[in-house]
């Protein structure tokens, strides 16, 4: 299902001044506990690490830029929440080398990516969390699909970049049998080392788990490793070509509050102030949302650049909303999955929705609903009952390693429970990954 929401980003790309203020999240990095390596008023270069997992020390996250730490932000029980760097103005970058990608093995090629401190960028199934070294994939997943609503086009992103993204896909190429997915109306077909597939289909097709269910899916004992996100394939390509670490990505600002919705190059970590200033009305009650709206975390323009965020959107919170005799109106202006209001009579439109729930969460209704807007070989609403009872082996029968969080994104959004499905699977997921550690 696509949902057609206002305020898509125009492909101009508007220049930004950082305020030099950057920070790097642990909580980008699902399944990571950090250990953090540098102390308060360090100096660091870009590419040195901030902080290691503390599971697998080899495993480094290397700060976007050169600059000061300014903090070890902590939260509760001393959790780890962010450590900020304040930036120099003239930049320090680590040299780590030029090196030919197609004279390595697979194993230099990890070993390169765990020295400059972006290996921890690629993911894994099952449990869909940060992979690590020492498990061998069967094969390696890259959708370069981007598909949810108001979603960056990495068409867009990549222009100019083809150098850098064919390098890191060669690289990956030598660790396992590497796959690229793609849409119908890309120019990939002419990228060389990796499997090229191509879905043709809505939201979410670009999910890199649908794509993994539909080639290679995932048995009990195997391991694949995915990259959700293809920009971490340039950040790969760059740093063998250049022998530095440059996290710079193309961000999309978007949203139907934001005044002129446009794309922006900035940092990983680099605070949304830069971004944000003057992009919207502050003077309406808006939700800022780190990432798209189905799988995006809420921030505030104090915020920083998630790791894996490809778009800054702005939409109405909806708190400040009087509609007169509520949900009995037939709302003409709305989007609703199975007609509920008469807004479909219009055809095809863009929407303006809020960040409102409309209703409360109630008991499970086994309609059918999730496995609509879920293209995958599992029955969704079975598995979400037993991840709720706790029932490890029906979770196992029923494909609990094959899916993460947000393949159920859309399935959350039809919801007539209004339960938060991506939040169970999560926890469902953490949980198994516990038990079979």
């Amino acid at each position: 299902m696509d949902i057609a929401l206002q305020g898509k980003a125009e492909k101009k790309l508007i220049q930004l001044k950082s305020n030099g203020k950057f920070a790097l999240v642990p909580d980008d990095f699902e399944g990571v506990v950090p250990k953090v390596v540098v102390k308060e008023g360090d100096h660091v270069k870009a590419g040195d690490a901030l902080f290691v997992n503390k599971q697998y020390p080899e495993i480094r996250f290397a700060s976007p830029v050169s600059g000061t730490v300014r903090e070890v932000a902590r939260g509760e029980r001393r959790k780890v929440l962010c450590v900020k760097v304040d930036a120099d103005a003239q930049q320090e970058f680590t040299d780590y080398g030029k090196r030919d990608v197609n004279s390595l093995s697979g194993e230099q090629v990890i070993n390169a990516l765990l020295e400059a401190g972006i290996f921890g960028y690629i993911n894994q199934l099952p449990y869909a969390v940060s992979t690590n070294p020492s498990v061998t994939p069967k094969a390696i997943f890259v959708s370069a699909l981007r598909d949810k609503p108001l979603a960056c086009d990495f068409d867009f992103e990549v222009k100019g970049q083809e150098t850098d993204f064919q390098t890191g896909l060669t690289a990956l190429s030598k660790i396992a049998k590497t796959y690229l997915g793609c849409g119908v109306h890309t120019s990939f077909e002419n990228y060389q080392n990796v499997e090229i597939n191509v879905f043709d289909g809505k939201c979410p097709a670009g999910n890199v788990g649908v794509q993994v269910n539909h080639i290679d899916p995932v048995n009990k004992g195997e391991v694949v490793w995915t990259i959700g996100d293809p920009t971490v394939v340039l950040f790969i390509g760059r740093l063998f070509n250049t022998g530095r670490v440059n996290l710079t990505r193309r961000v999309a600002l978007c949203g139907s509050e934001v005044t002129s919705p446009a794309y922006a190059d900035m940092l990983v970590g680099e605070e949304l102030s830069t971004l944000l200033s003057n992009s919207y009305d502050a003077s309406k009650s808006v939700r800022i949302i780190n990432g798209n709206v189905l799988t995006g975390k809420p921030t505030t323009k104090d915020g920083f650049l998630g790791a894996h965020t490809s778009e800054i959107t702005v939409i109405p919170e909806g708190d400040d909303a009087d509609e007169f005799a509520g949900w009995i109106m037939p709302r003409f202006s709305q989007f609703s999955v199975n007609r509920s209001y008469f807004s479909w009579l219009f055809g095809k439109k863009q929407y303006a929705l809020d960040a409102r729930v409309k209703g409360g969460e109630r008991h499970i209704i086994m309609s059918g609903e999730y496995d609509r807007v879920l293209p995958m070989d599992i029955y969704g609403e079975y598995l979400i009952k037993a991840i709720i009872t706790g029932d490890i082996d029906r979770q196992e029968a029923l494909g609990i390693y094959e899916v993460s969080p947000e393949d159920f994104a859309l399935a959350e959004f039809v919801d007539s429970s209004k339960l938060e499905l991506q939040r169970i699977v999560r926890e469902g997921l953490n949980i198994l990954r516990k038990e079979n550690a």
